[in-house]
């Protein structure tokens, strides 16, 4: 009886059960196509550099997607969410306790409202640029050069328009010693 006690204290000290490590692995494996969805805008700080985890667990429970930075959890419903609405209403509590906000959004709104998903993501990490597609990683701060194509003479550059007059052609045959 001590031992079950001392077991119980010690799990419910601790952020997250020893087990939910290995689950959240689990369904990492095998996540759904629309966690798929989300995860390949929300991956890699592909969006707007903000950096997400997916099933994180977190007290008792595994989160679809969060953003630690910003203290904002993302939970995708599917069906059996209308059964479960007293737990999940529960389970936000508890991750609203411990300092999360928690955007929900069922399974059909990322299918035929992804843009309209990834706004209110955007809005609910303060963002100041409304734009759910950032440009790719490589793209940002890069700024567009001017290619001039001509010169003050009026030549004309090379392909590449580095501005580089082409180089003279050879004269013919005859009119090389004149």
């Amino acid at each position: 009886m001590f031992i079950c006690i001392v077991v119980v204290k010690v799990f419910l000290m601790t952020k997250t059960h020893p087990d939910l490590k290995s689950l959240s692995r689990a369904l990492r494996r095998r996540q759904t196509d629309v966690e798929r969805i989300l995860w390949g805008h929300l991956r890699s700080r592909r969006f707007q550099g903000f950096r997400f985890r997916r099933q994180q667990p977190i007290e008792r429970y595994i989160v679809d997607f969060c953003c630690f930075e910003n203290r904002l959890i993302i939970e995708l419903d599917g069906g059996q969410h209308n059964v479960n609405k007293e737990k999940d209403e529960v389970r936000t509590r508890v991750l609203e306790d411990n300092g999360f906000r928690v955007l929900r959004f069922w399974d059909s709104e990322v299918i035929q409202e992804l843009e309209a998903v990834l706004t209110r993501i955007l809005k609910a990490l303060g963002t100041e640029n409304p734009s759910p597609r950032p440009l790719p990683q490589g793209e940002r701060g890069r700024q567009s050069k001017v290619v001039r194509l001509g010169s003050i003479g009026g030549t004309m550059g090379d392909r590449r328009g580095h501005g580089k007059p082409p180089s003279p052609r050879p004269l013919p045959q005859g009119e090389r010693g004149k």
